[in-house]
This record gives structure tokens, C-alpha cells and sequence, in this order.
């Protein structure tokens, strides 16, 4: 197996944008991008997580794919744009894979073009179908970077962009090319918001993972963007583990079953054992079976004692940019000029569900010893069982 690194990444969440912000506030147990709507569910009000940022400007000769998704990964691109350039540089154009997940694109757009529609008789003059599309993400960032390698977005709903890592991953051992931009987007609609409170999923107040009092999820939104590539650099993409249960279309198995396997399948791929890792980032939805059934399958491979924690109270659910988003926080973490083992605690009120299995769940200023190989592992569950764990460490 080819060595591989993480060697840059850009972020923007409800946490902030850019590496030195999030971390801290990730750290630090910041919920301050947590912010109350009346806009997304008529008659109440929701709480969701936002990037507050003013967002780039889209190129007018690209304004096809003018979207706040686009936009956004524009904003986290904007980071990376000199290791981007420099890795262009070393490969050439056609030799860089784009890979990103997704789950809503630019439906927001949609939503309010056909709402438009429905009032006047016409889409606006702005509206193009590509802001919608699925596949969007990809193909926008590809032109706006002059890239001519492989480009394609994968949607596994909340796994998405962790899947997206993963492909990244198999495009370069396969030899379709020789980096790849790998990781993902997703912004708030309300689609989303209202199929998630129709499903009565939606928490009332901020998600409470772990909690007998959970009632739901936090919606979110976020990009992040990680160049992966051959050449040495302080994280190492050590391994992935994707299982599709398929259960149930929404539901995970009870005893977590198809979670148990994508962890043990990650160590495997990474030639790691379970006592090996030092910190796993739960999926920790804050659904009362993901939790339940989440608790199981980790309690069943590491025990009682590793370090857990879900991110997802500072940042709400960011849907199908949470795997990459999430795997940018054990990037953090791990690295030794940001997190550097200090460990992003575990909001919640303290109020144990007996039918949880035990878990170590991280109190606020936590750390944990790190040195070269330290591992961590990040859970991202999606519905009907599209699973995928994956693990980072230092070089």
C-alpha cells in the first residue's frame, strides 16, 4: 500500500474558517456557530450550524455553477490556493484527481429558482440547472483551478465525503493519477431542514450526543478541502473501511453492526490494532438509535476506555461534508503546530442513557499523548448503511 499524506487543508464551519480558528474553537468547546432561524420551518424556530464569512465572489465566466455550496468551497480553497498551485506544479494538470461529496449542492438555488416560478411564471435569469446538480461541486472546482484529471462528486449522505477521501485514495494507488483533492461541501436548505423535522429528527435545541435526553440532530454546514498526495508530510492517510449494511433505509442495526465492521475494517487497512488508536470522533448524530447502536459497536472493538468524542454540538451535522470535516479535526488533533493531542471535548449534559454501552467521553481541556505513528479514527454512518471509518496519524 502506497504511502499517502494529508499535507494541506482548508476549512470553513460553524467553527470558523481556517485552520488556526476551528481549532481553537474546536479545543476550546465553542457552540457560538450554533445560531437560532425562523425562516426554514414555518411557525418555529430551528437552531442551526452556519458559516457566517462573507463568501467569495463567483468568477463571472463560471457563473453557471453559482452557488453558496460553490462559493463555499472557493472560501476553504482560498487557504490552500499556494500548495494547491505548487502541486499542480509538480504533477501537471492532468495528473490531479478532484474527488469531493456532497448531498444537497446547490439546492438551495433550486428552491428559491422555482419557488420564482411558481410565483411569476418564469426561473429567474440567473437560475442554471448545473447550481443543482449533484455532481456540481466537482466539475465547478475543476475549471475554476484549470484542472484536467479525473473530477467527480460522490453522494452517500452523510458518509459522502469521507467516501470521497477514500476514492481519492484509490485513484492515486491505481495509478489514474498522482494527487488528489479530495474532501467536500454542503450548505444549508431548507429541503433539508424540512425533511429532517418531517422525519422528527431535528433536535429541539442543540444536539445532546450521548444523552438520555437526546432528541435529534443539529443541522450544519461546511467545506473542507485536503490535497493528498505521495510527498511526505507531518498526516498520514492511514487507512479506510466502507461497509453498505443496508439494514434499514434510515435505521442502523441495533448492535451497530455495520459501524463494528468499518472500524475493524480501517485497522486492518492500516495495519493497526484497536489499543493503537488514541482518540476516535463518534458519527454522535444524537438520534436516539445512531447513538445507541454507535456506543455498541465502539464499546465491542476498543472498550470502555478510549478517548470519544462527537464534534457535531459545535458544528451541527454538516451532512455530506461531516466525514471530511470530521477527519479535519483529527488532522488538527494530530498536528503538532495546532492541536497537538489536546482533545475536542464532548458537549452534552452529562446525563448517562443506561442503554448506551460505556463510553470514555472527553471532558472539557483533555489531551493525550502523541508521538510519531499516533492514530485516531473518525465514525461517519449514513443512512440505509453507507459506513465508512477512517484513520489518520503522523507521519
Amino acid at each position: 500500500m502506497t504511502n499517502l499524506y494529508l499535507t494541506a487543508v482548508g476549512l470553513a464551519t460553524p467553527l470558523g474558517v481556517g485552520k488556526g480558528e476551528v481549532c481553537e474553537n474546536l479545543i476550546n468547546g465553542s457552540t457560538a456557530g450554533l445560531r437560532l432561524h425562523d425562516d426554514y420551518i414555518k411557525g418555529s424556530e430551528v437552531l442551526l450550524g452556519e458559516v457566517t464569512q462573507p463568501l467569495p465572489e463567483m468568477p463571472a465566466h463560471l457563473s453557471t455553477f453559482d452557488s453558496r455550496n460553490c462559493r463555499m468551497l472557493i472560501l476553504a480553497l482560498q487557504e490552500i490556493a499556494a500548495e494547491v498551485e505548487a502541486t499542480v506544479q509538480r504533477f501537471g494538470r492532468d495528473r490531479i484527481a478532484i474527488v469531493l461529496g456532497t448531498s444537497t449542492s446547490g439546492l438551495d438555488e433550486g428552491e428559491a429558482a422555482f419557488s420564482q416560478r411558481v410565483k411569476t411564471g418564469a426561473w429567474p435569469d440567473t437560475f442554471s440547472y448545473a447550481q443543482q446538480e449533484t455532481g456540481s461541486p466537482a466539475e465547478f472546482l475543476a475549471q475554476y483551478l484549470g484542472l484536467d484529471g479525473v473530477a467527480y462528486t460522490i453522494a452517500t449522505a452523510c458518509s459522502s465525503s469521507g467516501k470521497a477521501m477514500a476514492a481519492g485514495r484509490r485513484l492515486i494507488e491505481t495509478g489514474v493519477c498522482d494527487a488528489a483533492i479530495v474532501g467536500g461541501c454542503d450548505t444549508l436548505c431548507h429541503l433539508t431542514v424540512y425533511g429532517f423535522n418531517a422525519l422528527e429528527a431535528v433536535s429541539k435545541g442543540r444536539c445532546n450526543p450521548s444523552s438520555v435526553h437526546r432528541d435529534g440532530i443539529t443541522i450544519g454546514e461546511g467545506a473542507t478541502l485536503f490535497i493528498l498526495t505521495p510527498d511526505a508530510g507531518d498526516i498520514r492517510f492511514m487507512g479506510a473501511g466502507e461497509t453498505s449494511d443496508a439494514y434499514h433505509i434510515s435505521a442502523p442495526h441495533p448492535q451497530g453492526d455495520g459501524a463494528r465492521a468499518a472500524m475493524e475494517a480501517a485497522l486492518a487497512d492500516a495495519g493497526l490494532k484497536s489499543d493503537q488508536i488514541a482518540y476516535l470522533n463518534l458519527h454522535g448524530t444524537a438520534t436516539e438509535h445512531n447513538d445507541r447502536a454507535e456506543s455498541h459497536a465502539v464499546h465491542a472493538v476498543f472498550g470502555p476506555d478510549l478517548p470519544c468524542s462527537s464534534t457535531k454540538p459545535m458544528t451541527g451535522h454538516m451532512l455530506g461534508a461531516a466525514a471530511g470535516g470530521e477527519a479535519a479535526f483529527l488532522w488538527l488533533t494530530l498536528h503538532p503546530a495546532y492541536g497537538n493531542g489536546r482533545l475536542p471535548p464532548h458537549i452534552w449534559d452529562g446525563a448517562v442513557d443506561p442503554e448506551l454501552a460505556p463510553l470514555n467521553l472527553v471532558p472539557m481541556g483533555a489531551s493525550t499523548p502523541l508521538e510519531k505513528g499516533s492514530a485516531m479514527l473518525s465514525n461517519s454512518f449514513a443512512f440505509s448503511g453507507s459506513n465508512i471509518a477512517l484513520i489518520l496519524g503522523r507521519a
